[in-house]
């Protein structure tokens, strides 16, 4: 027998694409979202025929495409006509007026703007998209620092759709509620994939990525597994992309159970996004998890108040289960002396492998 069967020759490798397995790649073909894009369409279809569109606030758990099907509208938008310009903003990044401004500008082909106070953005934004229609999307809208420019949007440009993307609910509550009498939305919830939505979406990124026949069936099975039980893509692309260049670094051909395993151990400190990106209230508040991990709710707001927390209890318990959401933290119901109660675990003390 060979010592060498089955080992990568020197240049070889399992990867065709690894862009491909990026969360932001946009595949031609968008799967299991049809329904939520079509709603997309309609509410931009106005726009074609020189009218004002609608707006659409759109909530839903991470990873499960909210994003991915809003620029494949906008993508298709842009391809269809030249009337309606499409603009997208990570409100992430980009989290006060100024700075929604500024990229607007950017995106818009404007030069020569670094000198320009915010209203002066704003009069080149609505010269030139009052002169046909647009489509806002403003996605992680829950980061945002102020909304000024929200109203603006509203009350100054003539023909428009705002799409509005966030992991929560409640964030539309939390809109000015002048905002919220002028956006009068359509609410659009993003239900998470099922196992076999998830294992048709990786397999397609699969394809693309990797050299062909180079997973092993079981191994891709336990990747799907695992990344169902997180309900998250994003962790099955993150997982995906390790066992292959653990494969690759044991000179592996194929990719098999034990380099889904190894990766799944890598990825115990796997975060999507930073707890840096919370607002100030919201780290507080995790802070305090991690240092009271495993207590009930109750006394959990206790120790919050105890240290200055001036939030009511309910709005205490809104900003908890935005924590578990994103993921920063889970909860687990369990019966005590005084009936149902929730216990809170920081994300830090529960690992990928405990899933």
């Amino acid at each position: 027998m060979s010592l060498f069967k089955g080992m990568l020759k020197s240049g070889e490798t399992l990867f065709r694409d690894t862009i491909v397995l990026d969360y932001d790649f946009q595949p031609k073909v968008m799967q299991y979202r049809e329904n939520e894009q079509m709603r997309f369409a309609t509410a931009i279809k106005p726009l074609l025929q020189g009218q004002n569109g609608r707006n659409v606030f759109i909530y839903g758990a991470p990873g499960i495409g909210k994003t991915t099907a809003c620029k494949h509208v906008l993508r298709e938008l842009e391809e269809e006509t030249e009337d309606v310009i499409p603009l997208y903003i990570n409100c992430w990044k980009e989290n006060t007026t100024f700075k929604i401004f500024y990229k607007l500008c950017e995106d818009l082909g404007y030069k020569f703007i670094q000198n320009k106070k915010t209203s002066e953005l704003f009069s080149l934004i609505q010269a030139k998209l009052n002169k046909k229609s647009a489509v806002f999307v403003f996605d992680e809208i829950d980061k945002l620092e102020e909304m000024d420019f929200l109203y603006t949007v509203l009350e100054d440009i003539y023909r428009k759709s705002i799409f509005l993307i966030t992991n929560y609910r409640d964030s539309y509550t939390e809109l000015d509620e002048r905002i919220r009498s002028r956006l009068a939305p359509e609410f659009l919830s993003f239900p998470p994939y099922n196992e076999q939505e998830i294992a048709g979406i990786l397999q397609q990124r699969r394809d693309y990525a990797f050299v062909q026949n180079c997973w092993d069936d079981d191994a891709f099975k336990e990747l799907v597994e695992k990344c169902t039980e997180t309900n998250d893509v994003r962790v099955g692309l993150y997982l995906m992309r390790e066992a292959g260049i653990y494969a690759e670094e044991k000179s592996s051909n194929s990719i098999g159970v034990t380099h889904v395993a190894e990766a799944i151990r890598k990825a115990d400190d796997f975060h999507i996004k930073p707890k840096e990106g919370l607002d100030q209230e919201l780290q507080e508040i995790l802070n305090v998890i991690q240092e009271n991990n495993g207590v009930k709710i109750g006394d959990l707001y206790a120790v919050y108040s105890t240290k200055g927390g001036e939030l009511s209890y309910k709005s205490f318990q809104r900003r908890i289960t935005k924590l578990d959401e994103g993921r920063f933290i889970s909860t687990e119901k369990v019966l005590g002396k005084d009936g149902n109660t929730t216990i809170i675990h920081h994300s830090g003390h529960k690992k990928l492998t405990e899933f």
